[in-house]
């Protein structure tokens, strides 16, 4: 780190602290050179990430819709909203996780199917009549039949 005072580009670490609730570290230095002190902070780097949506437009992804999405297929159903913002955080941290700045819709879909499938199965159908655009009861059915397969 880079001394603010005499340019130095050594200093050592006198104290670390989380801060801001724990999302950062607040760093005391000392320059090995004047040996002033400085505050320096740490914080993780995050990277949008952009959706692509079905008609090829992109979009910033935007966890409050993920979450709206999941509440719709949840309406009227025994689904703890705590269990509803766990599914969010694990898809944004997948996504996170896979490196890649832009991500497709259909991915993002896929992931929601599969967690909602684990935690309500009427949710689950009620996500997938909307996100693979079901045309008539014939397809309806087949999901559903494919659901009762599985079991």
């Amino acid at each position: 780190m880079k001394c603010p005072y005499c340019s130095h580009l050594e200093s050592k670490v006198v104290d670390s602290r989380p801060a801001d609730e724990g999302s950062s570290i607040r760093r005391r230095r000392e320059c090995l050179e004047c040996h002033k002190r400085f505050t320096t902070y740490e914080t993780m780097e995050s990277l949008p990430l952009v959706v692509i949506k079905r008609d090829g437009s992109r979009q910033s992804f935007d966890r409050s819709k993920l979450l709206g999405s999941m509440l719709k297929s949840c309406e009227k159903r025994s689904v703890p909203m705590a269990t509803l913002e766990q599914i969010a955080n694990e898809i944004e941290l997948t996504l996170q996780n896979e490196m890649e700045r832009e991500v497709p819709s259909t991915e993002i879909g896929e992931l929601v199917m599969e967690k909602l499938k684990g935690v309500d199965e009427v949710s689950y159908v009620r996500f997938a009549s909307v996100y693979r655009q079901f045309k008539d009861i014939s397809t309806f059915m087949a999901e559903l039949n494919k659901l009762l397969n599985e079991k």
